[in-house]
């Protein structure tokens, strides 16, 4: 999706889906009491960032991958139910085999499918605001994933780099 998007997403009260300040902000600025030359200069800077994006936009468009609610499945989520979060035929046939109930199946069918369908809102409307939903879902998962050595290396990168320490994922009392 398009950085542009996102500048307009986060600028949108202030400035015109062209890049140029809205006149209305320029007056409530001035009615504030602010030099005109430091509007113009924080107008010009904005600006000078949204091109800066929109080249960006279009020479290098950003990776775009399309994630599902099924990529967030668990392996045995993904044998019971279907991508649109109804129960596979299989599994309805062996869970009525091991006494599960007719209204129990309709049930747990019902709630895959509202976690489906949040997923598919929450994702369209991150999509509004220039936003990869799934992408961003599946960079949390990757990150809880790492192991305690990859996590234990990242930070070291991190403090050669000067993060604050307050910011690392170990306690003060680890030695660095």
């Amino acid at each position: 999706m398009s950085r542009i998007k996102r500048w307009i997403n986060m600028h949108k009260e202030e400035f015109n889906a062209d890049g140029t300040l809205k006149d209305e902000a320029r007056q409530e600025m001035l009615s504030k009491g602010e030099h005109p030359g430091a509007i113009d200069s924080y107008a010009r800077r904005l600006k000078a960032t949204y091109d800066d994006w929109k080249h960006l936009d279009e020479t290098d468009p950003e990776p775009w991958p399309i994630y599902t609610a099924y990529d967030f499945f668990t392996e045995q989520e993904k044998k019971e139910f279907n991508p649109d979060g109804s129960l596979r035929p299989e599994y309805v046939e062996y869970a009525q085999k091991i006494g599960i109930s007719e209204s129990a199946l309709e049930q747990i069918e019902w709630r895959k499918k509202m976690e489906v369908d949040d997923y598919n809102e929450m994702s369209a409307s991150h999509v509004e605001q220039g936003i990869n939903f799934g992408a961003w879902l599946m960079e949390g998962r990757i990150g809880n994933s790492k192991t305690y050595v990859q996590r234990r290396q990242q930070m070291e990168q991190d403090l050669q780099n000067f993060e604050p320490e307050d910011s690392l994922p170990f306690d003060k009392d680890t030695s660095y």
